[in-house]
């Protein structure tokens, strides 16, 4: 069913977009927050319950079907088409809108967990530039091993976040290394931590290190 969802040449276009806080222009920094397959905006939001950053403007959008595309972030890119570039696209729109609405990127971060976090860290390589921070949980970089990374741009000392298990079933560690190479490589100040035997999950370090690079 999820295949058939992202059959559509556009999937994401229309999908609501959740929010919390103050509104963006108003608040300090404007934190996209992206869900997991299978999850939903509302439930990453609980993520802000956990920051505790009363001055964040969360925008959390919603991906067709619950899932941003359709099989493992290691599978050849056109298997993933076109929800993969419908759902750069529904993060291209977050940014331009801000953007029009005088907030830069520099009082912009990500955060994703999982697919999420894999959507957001490819999203910004795809597009970087001065960030408050991309903060993924779980994640890395999409396309399959031996996939090019030859991004244009630099991040200008954006603070970049990977945490990781290092048995994660979804999520090799080796992927995560990867992609702080890449972050690193295109001037982001990256911290990558590997947790031993943590599984699947956020724990309340990796909180703690997002709420210390934005807080």
């Amino acid at each position: 069913m999820l295949v058939a969802v992202h059959d559509t040449p556009n999937p994401h276009a229309g999908q609501r977009l959740v929010t919390r806080g103050p509104r963006p222009r108003d608040a300090r920094l404007t934190i996209i927050v992206v869900h997991g397959r299978g999850a939903t905006a509302e439930s990453i939001l609980t993520l802000a319950d956990e920051l505790e950053l009363e001055d964040a403007a969360y925008l959390a959008p919603q991906a067709a079907g619950n899932t941003w595309y359709p099989y493992s972030f290691l599978a050849p890119m056109p298997q993933n088409e076109p929800g993969l570039s419908s759902a750069i696209g529904v993060l291209s729109t977050i940014v331009a809108t801000l953007g029009g609405d005088g907030v830069d990127t520099g009082r912009i971060a990500l955060l994703g967990f999982s697919q999420g976090a894999c959507l957001s860290l490819e999203f910004a390589a795809r597009h970087a530039g001065r960030y408050a921070g991309v903060f993924a949980l779980s994640g890395g970089l999409i396309g399959p091993p031996g996939t090019p990374r030859n991004y244009a741009g630099a991040f200008a000392g954006t603070p970049v976040f990977l945490g990781c298990s290092d048995v994660d079933a979804h999520i090799p560690v080796e992927r995560v290394h990867e992609s702080a190479d890449v972050f690193r490589r295109m001037g982001a100040a990256v911290d990558a931590r590997i947790y031993p035997g943590m599984g699947h999950t956020v724990n309340a370090d990796e909180i703690a290190a997002i709420r210390a690079a934005i807080g």
